[in-house]
């Protein structure tokens, strides 16, 4: 496997390393084909059975993309191997095994809490903490920050500036605590004081897992930087990290760039830099270091495409602009590159302006999919998005394997259960599984099948047996209720078919709407970046730190693209960012 790597020596050196080691990887640099790679390597070669490898990853999608790609080499994603987010880890493999030997008092049984648990104990919070009639909700916007990067409830700096919103965020702790829940952010912070306090634990965890792999370093925050010193650190646990800080994007979900810094430069951690941008143009790249406002040493390929940079100012308010991008730009980038529509992209910095777009689809029948807060659902959802997978099965992805049967089995077992089935409880689920998607013999008319049905009959035969017993999917089950509602006779989405969910039906001609939040991580040929208007890109009040930040995301955006951007401004609003691009570009 190694030879894959053989022409980029930072790769080379990544997955030769037995060290602490952190990647600092910029966009398009092969990082996720390096962690795929140095992972296998290490289950074959490093870590003999039983032990394992532990993955934490920032979303559903990055673990789901990680056990794709670690299956196609033919690596065995059991139960040796986790693979998820922060808060599963914590959940899955610290609270819920040992929550029973915690000194602290934890509710037991562990329930996780849905939206109207937390609800109720954010407004009961409030009516204690506060008792002045205002709202509570977006007072607890501003609590959640605080609470997810002051980790040292003793600390100084707990109740420095603002005691009132650090009594209001432990009040709702004992609140949902007492009525037996707990919540998502409770997750890594429960788990992080578990190991501080069970000595022992740290090394029963090493003894499962002698090797902890990071993913997106920069986005995950303080209480999974505060476990990786502890179990690396203090411990014997072997570190690999991968991130970048100039790709932080989440601040307000409590994510710090400088903890990734700060990691790669310890004197007991070897730093590897990726320099080669597979993915850009060159003028994309140069485009990109404008966009920060700083220079890297970030590369193309010699004799690779430059891409190229264009610049739309409109006189129009966004709905017109939003019908020329459809009308004019969409059509033109499509028929002058030969593409598919899936290869364009239209990213924004929030729904209200990707709404302008959707409409302007939706007036000219062009199919898209939609990623932001009015998506048929969440893009993140790990239980959804394996319901799509058997959806695109049943479609007739049996022919080709593709999915494959026996991952969907896999990850149906690892969603379902909270430990390894045994073999009778596999062999029953695998049953159920493969009875209800094979009914009726699956052919092309499949697709026309009414989604909402399907959905029911798929919660009905396949998901009720278990859904109740596992709690580290309880937030889901809140997201497939509500697309079950978009979908069910009344909803908004009632005609959309089988086909239509996962794609099956003219994939290749819907076009890709996304924030740019919920574009990091993904690439398209061509990247339109619609409504980069000063005032939007950066938000009027954004200094400091904010703006620091909005400077990422516009960098996030351009760098999705292969071989075109296209910037769609207001004629007299243009964006800061996109001036700074323009004026690099035309020096050039």
């Amino acid at each position: 496997m190694s030879r894959a790597l053989d022409h980029n020596p930072g790769q080379k050196q990544a997955y030769e390393s037995r060290n602490h080691c952190v990647v600092l990887a910029g966009p398009g640099s092969g990082k996720t084909k390096t962690l795929t790679l140095k992972m296998a390597r290490m289950l074959a070669e490093d870590v003999k059975e039983p032990r394992g490898i532990a993955c934490i990853t920032y979303n559903n999608e990055c673990a789901r993309e990680l056990r794709r790609r670690l299956q196609a080499l033919g690596v065995d994603v059991s139960s040796r191997v986790f693979i998820g987010t922060v808060h599963s880890f914590s959940l899955r493999r610290i609270i819920l095994p040992y929550a029973r030997y915690s000194p602290f008092q934890l509710p037991d049984p562990i329930r996780v809490a849905g939206r109207e648990e937390k609800r109720g104990a954010v407004e009961r919070a409030y009516s204690k903490t506060y008792g002045d009639g205002g709202d509570p909700h977006r007072q607890w916007f501003f609590a959640e920050k605080h609470r997810r990067s002051v980790l040292n409830r003793k600390s100084a700096s707990w109740k420095a500036g603002n005691p009132q919103r650090a009594k209001f965020i432990e009040e709702y702790e004992r609140d949902l605590h007492e009525r037996g829940f707990i919540d998502f952010d409770d997750m890594p912070l429960i788990g992080l004081r578990l190991l501080e306090s069970l000595p022992w634990l740290p090394p029963a965890i090493e003894a499962k897992y002698p090797i902890l792999l990071v993913d997106e370093y920069q986005d995950l925050g303080f209480a999974l930087d505060a476990m990786v010193k502890l179990l690396c650190f203090s411990h014997n646990v072997r570190l690999l990290a991968v991130g970048d800080a100039d790709q932080s994007i989440y601040r307000f979900l409590g994510a710090e760039p400088e903890l990734l810094t700060q990691l790669a430069n310890r004197a007991d951690v070897e730093k590897v830099q990726l320099d080669f941008n597979y993915r850009c143009g060159s003028k994309i790249i140069t485009a990109s270091h404008a966009a920060l406002g700083e220079e890297r040493k970030y590369r193309g390929l010699d004799g690779a495409s430059e891409g190229e940079v264009f610049f739309h100012s409109r006189h129009e308010d966004h709905s017109i602009q939003a019908e020329w991008v459809l009308e004019n730009l969409i059509p033109a980038i499509v028929s002058r590159q030969s593409i598919p529509l899936n290869q364009v992209a239209v990213l924004y910095r929030d729904a209200r302006l990707g709404q302008h777009i959707a409409n302007a689809a939706d007036a000219r029948d062009i199919g898209y999919i939609r990623a932001d807060r009015d998506a048929l659902y969440p893009q993140g959802s790990r239980l959804i998005r394996w319901i799509e997978d058997c959806a695109l099965w049943t479609c007739g992805g049996w022919r080709e394997g593709n999915p494959s049967f026996q991952h969907l089995l896999a990850e149906g077992c690892g969603l379902l259960f909270e430990q390894p089935p045994d073999h009778s409880e596999r062999r029953i689920f695998e049953q159920k599984l493969i009875g209800f998607m094979s009914t009726g013999h699956p052919t092309k008319d499949n697709h026309d099948l009414n989604f909402g049905d399907w959905l029911t009959g798929f919660h009905r035969e396949i998901l009720s047996d278990y859904i109740a017993h596992v709690p580290s999917i309880s937030d889901e089950l809140e997201l497939l209720e509500q697309l079950q509602e978009r979908v069910g006779v009344t909803g908004s989405h009632e005609k959309t078919t089988l086909g239509g969910f996962c794609g099956a039906d003219a994939q290749d001609d819907r076009l890709v709407l996304s924030t740019l939040h919920s574009a990091k991580g993904r690439e398209f040929s061509t990247v339109v970046l619609f409504g980069i208007d000063n005032g939007i890109l950066p938000w009027r009040n954004e200094t400091g730190d904010a703006l620091a930040e909005a400077r990422r995301l516009f960098y996030v955006g351009l760098t999705r693209a292969e071989r075109e951007v296209h910037l769609v401004c207001s004629a007299d609003s243009v964006s800061p960012f996109a001036k700074e691009v323009y004026r690099r570009l035309k020096t050039k």
